[in-house]
This record gives C-alpha cells, sequence and structure tokens, in this order.
C-alpha cells in the first residue's frame, strides 16, 4: 500500500490480483517429474538444487544426488545430507574440476563411471528427484554423448523430477527442459578479496 492509497483500494486491487491468479491457476491441472536446469556463471546452482532436494525429502520422496566433479574433496553439504539415508543417496563421483585434473582421460573416466549410476537411476520409479550436480559442465564440454544423456533424460518415470546444473548448459537440454533457470552474477565477494569460506562455498 503506498502512502497515498487507501486501506479500501489497496483491498479491492488485492482482490482483483486474487481473482486473476485464481483464474489463471484453475487451468493448471497436469502434473508431471519436471526437468530442470540450473545453469549460468552465477554462484547458486548446487545451492538451489539442494534446497529442491530438502523440499522433496520433507514431502516423503526419496532422492538421489550424483555429484559429476566433485569427489575427493569433503563437503559440509554431503556430511550433512548423509544423514538422511536411506531417504537420500548421495555420491561424489567426480575427480574435480579440469584445471584439477589437468587430465582429459581422467576427466573422461570418472564422467563415464558416474553416467553409469545416473542412467540406473534414471531407470528407477524409487526416486522422486534426481539431482545430476554440475552435469553441464561435461556436456558443454563433450566428455560425456549429448545425445545418449538427452535420451535417458526423455525416457524417465513419468513422475521422476531430475534437476541438471552446471555452468553452459547445451541449447539442446535447454529446450528439452521444463523449467530453466539462470544464474546471473551481480556482485561476488571474491572480486573484493574474500577467500572462499565455510558455510557459503563448502
Amino acid at each position: 500500500m503506498t502512502e497515498t492509497e487507501s486501506p479500501l483500494s489497496h483491498h479491492e486491487r488485492m482482490a482483483r490480483k486474487k481473482a486473476a491468479r485464481d483464474k489463471m491457476m484453475a487451468g493448471k491441472t497436469q502434473t508431471k517429474g519436471l526437468l530442470i536446469v540450473h545453469t549460468g556463471p552465477g554462484k547458486g546452482k548446487t545451492t538451489a538444487a539442494l534446497g529442491l532436494a530438502i523440499r522433496a525429502l520433507g514431502h516423503g520422496m526419496k532422492v538421489s544426488i550424483i555429484q559429476f566433479v566433485k569427489g575427493k574433496r569433503d563437503t559440509a553439504e554431503r556430511q550433512i545430507l548423509e544423514r538422511f539415508a536411506p531417504q537420500l543417496d548421495i555420491q561424489a563421483l567426480g575427480e574435480g574440476f579440469t584445471w584439477e585434473t589437468q587430465d582429459r582421460e581422467t576427466d573422461i573416466l570418472a564422467a563415464t563411471r558416474a553416467w553409469a549410476v545416473a542412467k540406473q537411476h534414471l531407470t528407477c520409479s524409487n526416486y522422486g528427484m534426481i539431482i545430476l550436480d554440475e552435469l553441464n559442465i561435461l556436456l558443454r564440454d563433450a566428455t560425456l554423448p549429448l545425445a545418449e544423456v538427452l535420451a535417458a533424460l526423455a525416457a524417465r518415470p513419468p513422475m521422476t523430477h531430475v534437476v541438471v546444473t552446471g555452468r553452459g548448459a547445451p541449447p539442446e537440454l535447454i529446450e528439452l527442459a521444463d523449467l530453466v533457470t539462470e544464474m546471473t552474477p551481480v556482485k561476488h565477494p571474491l572480486k573484493q578479496g574474500v577467500k572462499a569460506q565455510p558455510g557459503i562455498e563448502f
């Protein structure tokens, strides 16, 4: 409500807004497993996906999280999420980012192993949500075959939600997805000389 708006006019405006929204939502009757993509150069892609995992757990869903790049370094989110087993299964199957491994063959082997696990989970109707963390990076860099990944995502059980994170989501994945969010950086403490900190970056 603005300073010049009366309580009655505010009520009338909100009532019109609610009626319009109710009318819009009345036509939304379909349910399906969604393919969700978090991409872009900004921070928060994995963090947002983990928030969805917590929400899914709260609804009693079985959740799988496969981390394609993270692996050697222990993370606080993995420590806390492992406590939700067996409702939640989290596996860090990567060897680190490419600038850390500096070995293309190692990257391909790790990605192939992780994708084999992901494919198995994508065919299982027990999972309400599957998070494929940093998969976009492997698709962008052609570390995994894009056509095979898209086919497996499309063939998953109809009520399985899949969340794919990472920079550089390929256009074909964006086209297939139901929901795409691009994280855009506006300001970051690293640019101000502040190092990565517990509870924020790891």
